[in-house]
């Protein structure tokens, strides 16, 4: 997502989004939460534009229509923050479909191919079952946990890939 596109998702103007980004964004969104969310990127960005290409992504089918079905992406870069952490979010009516697993792999696959990166971490709500789930159907193992100031405990996992 381009500082462009988020600045018009931000906006309100959906037409202007949609068209940057050459898809079709799900209907009420972004929440409350999401705002913050592509607040919160949208000034990394600003702060460090090279670090765009590791911040977030759009989730779009492939079919007709190119339907936004979530995002992900890191949490910075690894040498910003200090470890490759991803985080993403998938929309409620297309969940438990594979979208995350296959996002979250093509993600770690990006790393590793454009920037060397071998290890990944995750952290996840207590009862966040789809989340747990996958994530040990990815080979994570939970390394800790952490208090987040917005959504309280996660567990955080790790994963490290050759």
């Amino acid at each position: 997502m381009s500082p462009t596109f988020i600045e018009a998702v931000l906006a309100g103007d959906r037409a202007n989004a949609e068209a940057t980004a050459g898809l079709t964004l799900p209907p009420d969104w972004p929440d409350e939460h999401d705002s913050r969310f592509l607040r919160r990127r949208l000034d990394q960005m600003r702060g460090d534009p090279s670090s765009q290409q590791w911040l977030v992504r759009a989730m779009v089918l492939r079919a007709r229509g190119r339907s936004m079905v979530g995002h992900i992406g890191f949490h910075g870069s690894p040498e910003t923050v200090g470890r490759a952490e991803m985080g993403y979010t998938v929309m409620p009516n297309h969940r438990r479909q594979g979208y995350a697993t296959e996002a979250a792999l093509a993600q770690m696959d990006w790393a590793t191919r454009e920037h060397g990166v071998h290890r990944f971490f995750v952290s996840i709500a207590p009862d966040n079952t789809s989340s747990l789930a996958m994530a040990a159907k990815l080979g994570f193992r939970q390394v800790g946990d952490q208090i987040d100031e917005e959504d309280g405990l996660e567990y955080v996992f790790e994963l490290a890939r050759r």
